[in-house]
């Protein structure tokens, strides 16, 4: 019993010992690091790997993002930025088709490393992705035909009975549409690239988009005016959709961003495309 007693004090005396501090001006023991384990792998190593940039585009918003329906390809403001960043991280830009209400789901789905293509920031989506500096400054304003130009000037002008307002589904026109519009007769058409050909038929009245596209769409179409669009609505940015949590891939995009809208790049392929 004795020597039984005598070896539990002396279990309980080693283990105070190992627990307790090291005694002063003593070094502790040398500690491996610990493995990061479930640590994300950024895009800013997995792209260049790839040599393939993937990138989420509706292909619907000239001038940002177009398909040819013809051809497949893609041309606009944004896939000329596209293939300026993939070119940056040597690797090719592969487009992923998308719409405007499934672009924050498929990012986040990781089906693409960058949602481009005249993105609007918005608090609602940048609870699910990250955001870029932005590329520009924008709002929403109206195209009509030019014969009406005076006639649609204010939201409460556009917002009567026997007014038609025309919209493409499930971005920031609709959202923005159906906040403000409660006695015109709310028309959804779910192509944006043969959404003006309705106003022009006169199958509508208005459509509330960004200044950017109204001042593209009216060089397309003679038929048609921009509504102020030095003075829109709304105040928005365009800038480029991340996933949530790649710090690494964002600061650079971040980066890239800032030096071509400071270095002339930006503004390069926008007048190219705008003509201002």
């Amino acid at each position: 019993m004795k020597r039984a007693v005598t070896l539990s004090a002396l279990a309980c005396l080693l283990a105070v010992t190992a627990a307790a501090p090291a005694a002063s001006g003593a070094p502790a023991p040398a500690r491996r690091p610990t493995p990061a384990h479930g640590r994300q792998v950024s895009a800013l190593d997995t792209v260049p790997r790839r040599g393939e940039l993937r990138v989420c585009t509706t292909g619907d918003y000239r001038p940002f993002s177009y398909r040819d329906p013809g051809t497949g390809t893609y041309r606009g403001v944004d896939i000329d930025m596209a293939r300026d960043l993939a070119r940056s991280l040597d690797a090719k830009p592969r487009y992923v088709p998308t719409t405007w209400a499934g672009l924050v789901g498929d990012l986040s789905a990781g089906r693409c490393d960058i949602a481009m293509g005249g993105v609007s920031i918005t608090l609602a989506r940048a609870r699910a992705v990250s955001f870029s500096e932005p590329t520009r400054t924008d709002g929403k304003t109206p195209i009509v035909r030019c014969a009406d130009k005076d006639k649609y000037g204010t939201l409460e002008q556009i917002d009567r009975p026997g007014t038609t307002v025309i919209v493409n589904p499930g971005g920031t026109n609709e959202e923005f549409a159906r906040a403000h519009i409660k006695h015109a007769t709310l028309k959804v058409h779910p192509d944006n690239t043969t959404i003006f050909d309705e106003i022009i038929a006169g199958r509508a009245d208005v459509m509330m988009t960004d200044a950017s596209e109204t001042r593209y769409q009216a060089k397309l179409h003679p038929e048609l005016c921009s509504v102020h669009p030095d003075k829109p609505f709304t105040f928005s940015e365009k800038a480029y959709a991340l996933p949530r949590g790649d710090h690494d891939f964002t600061a650079y995009v971040n980066q890239w961003v800032h030096l071509a809208t400071h270095d002339g790049t930006y503004r390069k392929y926008e007048n190219a495309w705008m003509g201002e």
